[in-house]
C-alpha cells in the first residue's frame, strides 16, 4: 500500500510540476481537467452526479473554463452567474423532483471546486508566476508533511477528534511553523526571481504561514463533506490517495490565498 501510494503520488507530482513549468495552455488544460473531475467527484459524493442540477453545473463549469481561457473581462463572474441561473431553472421547472440540498450542492460545487481550483492557473499567470506558484504546494503539502512528522513525534492533544482523529494541536502548530520556515528558505533561494514581491523572504514566509493555516481548513472541509456523505474517499483515480479532491483538498484553499497575498504584497 505504501509503495502504491508513493508511486502514484510521485506521478501526480511530476505531472503537476510539468504543467506548472510549461504554463499557458498546458497548465490551463491540466487545471480545467482536474476541476471537472473534482466537480464530478463532489456531485457523486452527494448522489447528484447524473441528475439535472449537476448537468447544469457541468455546463456552468465548462462556460467558466472557456471564459477564463479567453480572458473575457468579468467572464468568470458571468459564468458562475449563468451556471447558478441554469441550476435554479432546473429546480423550478423540475419542481418538486429535486430537493433544495441537491440544488445548493450543485451551486456550491461551482465555487468550491471550479472557481477555487482556477486560482492555480491565475497564480501562474501573475508576474513571476513561475516562481510564485510553488508557494501553493509549500502551503499545502509542506504544511501537511511537517504536521504529520511533528504529530507523530510529539502529538498528544487531539485537535478535532470527531472530524479528524489523527490531527493534533502539536502537529497543527508544527505544520504552520514548518511552512513558514520552508517559505523563508524558498524566498532566500529564489528571491532574485520574485521581483514583484516587496521583500521576498518576508513575503514568502507570510504567504506560507497564512496559506498553511487556510490549508488546514481546506483539509478539514473535505473531511467534513466525506463524513456527512458517508464516504471514505472521493474516488479511486489516484491509487493510495483516492480521488482528485482527496489529493487537492487543501490546494483548493491555498491557491486563492497565495494569489491574493501575492497581489497585495506586490511591490
Amino acid at each position: 500500500m505504501f509503495i502504491t501510494r508513493l508511486i502514484s503520488g510521485v506521478i501526480v507530482l511530476a505531472i503537476a510540476v510539468a504543467a506548472m513549468l510549461l504554463g499557458g495552455n498546458i497548465l490551463f488544460a491540466f487545471v480545467a481537467l482536474i476541476s471537472m473531475i473534482g466537480l464530478f467527484e463532489l456531485y457523486r459524493a452527494s448522489g447528484i452526479e447524473k441528475k439535472g442540477p449537476a448537468i447544469a453545473g457541468y455546463i456552468g463549469a465548462i462556460l467558466y473554463e472557456i471564459l477564463l481561457w479567453a480572458a473575457v473581462p468579468e467572464g468568470e463572474l458571468m459564468a458562475v452567474s449563468v451556471g447558478t441561473l441554469l441550476i435554479m431553472a432546473v429546480y423550478v421547472f423540475g419542481f418538486p423532483k429535486y430537493k433544495v440540498n441537491e440544488i445548493f450542492c450543485a451551486v456550491a460545487g461551482l465555487a468550491y471546486v471550479v472557481v477555487l481550483m482556477s486560482f492555480i492557473y491565475k497564480v501562474r499567470m501573475l508576474n513571476d508566476g513561475l516562481y510564485i506558484i510553488p508557494l501553493i504546494f509549500i502551503c499545502a503539502w509542506g504544511n501537511d508533511t511537517c504536521a504529520y512528522c511533528v504529530g507523530m513525534l510529539i502529538g498528544k492533544h487531539k485537535m478535532f477528534p470527531r472530524l479528524s482523529p489523527k490531527k493534533s494541536v502539536e502537529g497543527f502548530v508544527g505544520g504552520i511553523a514548518g511552512a513558514v520556515i520552508l517559505g523563508l528558505i524558498y524566498g532566500r533561494i529564489f528571491g532574485t526571481h520574485l521581483i514583484s514581491l516587496s521583500v521576498p523572504m518576508r513575503d514568502c514566509a507570510i504567504i506560507a504561514g497564512v496559506g498553511a493555516l487556510i490549508a488546514v481548513v481546506g483539509d478539514l472541509a473535505a473531511s467534513a463533506i466525506k463524513r456527512d456523505t458517508g464516504i471514505k474517499d472521493y474516488g479511486r483515480l489516484i491509487p493510495g490517495h483516492g480521488g482528485i479532491l482527496d489529493r487537492f483538498d487543501s490546494i483548493l484553499f491555498t491557491a486563492p490565498v497565495v494569489y491574493i497575498l501575492a497581489v497585495c504584497l506586490g511591490a
